[in-house]
């Protein structure tokens, strides 16, 4: 990896960020810091400088200001002089703010209302945590056209609604609170995919890790909030066991309990406590019932086997509250473990989730269980044609081969 595509990795959304919300535009960020990564691309042969992320931001800065004086409104537009050479962590990091984090304050920017519902979080995770539209697609299984058009819609009506580039009053929050819980609950789920955390979106273990746990500090009231930290924690709390010595991906079940970081499941279990004893007055949010499906699974490690019906009865619930293929296709592998997997495949089939990674893997899981190997090396490869991450992909080819082989 070059010292650029480090550099863009761990700083590039903070420096997007940084920038959108002092010229409070946010094409032209975008724009100036790709002008800023191709003089990098140029001017870093003989090496990077002592602080790339500054560098890319007091060049993407200076850009911006050229650009504004070529439109002549450099003079309505150009806000207060900043002290010399900032990094982006000097924009990042303020405490004195209702939101202190930048990425997470300009989060909340992009899930103005004024956005269309379904696009927010489509828009603040291309913008914000720069995924690609390919990636945001498939992670709310649209085609990738319908999705490119959603981005396109929001950004001209972030536009011409003139929405403010500030931190909204904590009394408009909860307006914005579930786009801004879905952004970081897919931002995380694409580190999740990648086990080895090798892959373009690594940094978004640790960044959502800390983000979700700011969140439920900044709104602790927001049951949801709280559960969403849940989830993150619990989920996080099993990396270290998610590699075997080859580096190939070890699925849950198989996963040794005792490697789990205990300190990360003792933080999830009291966030989800405190989801818990908000939701005591009313019925447990989408987010409250997957922490109470993460911590189930996190049981294990005490108990010594998964509790799968009170999974299946939660997914039962969770069903009520948001159905669709990546619930249904989750539902079933745990009806898989209840059932049997001939019940299952009937539901999974049902999800209709072709395309999904997850639904090809589930499905060639319950395929071999019921000794079907020909169909389930067929959906092995519909799963690994999808480019899954290289652990995802060795542990795939293993179980490919072992079907081609019985």
């Amino acid at each position: 990896m070059t010292p650029l595509e480090a550099t863009f990795r761990a700083a590039g959304g903070r420096v997007v960020s940084a920038l959108a919300a002092r010229f409070r535009d946010l094409d032209l960020a975008e724009e100036v810091f790709a002008d800023a990564c191709l003089k990098a691309a140029r001017d870093w042969v003989d090496g990077p400088p002592a602080d790339p992320a500054a560098w890319l931001y007091a060049v993407a800065r200076r850009a911006a200001l050229d650009r504004l004086r070529r439109r002549r409104t450099a003079a309505a537009h150009r806000p207060d002089e900043p002290a010399p050479t900032p990094t982006p962590e000097d924009h990042a990091m303020s405490l004195d703010e209702p939101i202190p984090d930048e990425r997470l304050r300009l989060i909340f920017v992009c899930c103005h209302p004024a956005v269309a519902t379904e696009a927010r979080a489509a828009l603040t995770l291309r913008a914000v945590c720069g995924l690609t539209t390919a990636e945001i697609a498939a992670a709310f299984l649209v085609p990738e056209a319908t999705l490119a058009q959603r981005l396109v819609r929001a950004r001209r009506k972030i536009a011409a609604a003139g929405v403010p580039f500030e931190v909204p009053a904590s009394d408009r929050w909860p307006e914005r609170m579930d786009a801004v819980l879905s952004t970081l609950e897919i931002a995380y789920a694409e580190a999740h995919a990648d086990a080895a955390l090798a892959g373009p979106h690594a940094d978004f273990a640790r960044e959502m890790l800390a983000l979700s746990a700011l969140l439920a500090r900044l709104a602790p009231t927001d049951a949801e909030a709280q559960a969403l930290a849940a989830t993150i924690h619990l989920a996080e709390a099993r990396r270290p066991a998610r590699l075997d010595d080859a580096g190939a991906m070890v699925p849950l079940a198989a996963q040794d309990a005792r490697e789990w970081d205990a300190a990360l499941l003792r933080q999830g279990e009291a966030f989800l406590a405190a989801s818990a004893a908000m939701a005591r007055s009313g019925s447990p949010g989408p987010r409250a019932l997957q922490a109470a499906i993460h911590a189930a699974h996190a049981s294990r490690r005490q108990a010594g086997e998964t509790p799968w019906r009170d999974i299946l009865r939660l997914y039962d619930a969770l069903l009520t509250l948001r159905d669709d293929p990546v619930i249904r296709t989750n539902r079933a592998v745990a009806l898989s473990e209840v059932e049997g997997p001939a019940t299952a495949l009937l539901q999974l089939d049902a999800a209709a989730a072709r395309g999904w990674l997850p639904f090809h893997v589930a499905r060639a899981e319950l395929l071999a269980r019921l000794g079907r190997m020909t169909e389930a090396a067929a959906e092995y490869e519909a799963a690994l044609a999808l480019g899954p991450s290289r652990a995802e992909a060795l542990f795939l080819e293993r179980r490919r081969a072992a079907s081609v082989a019985a």
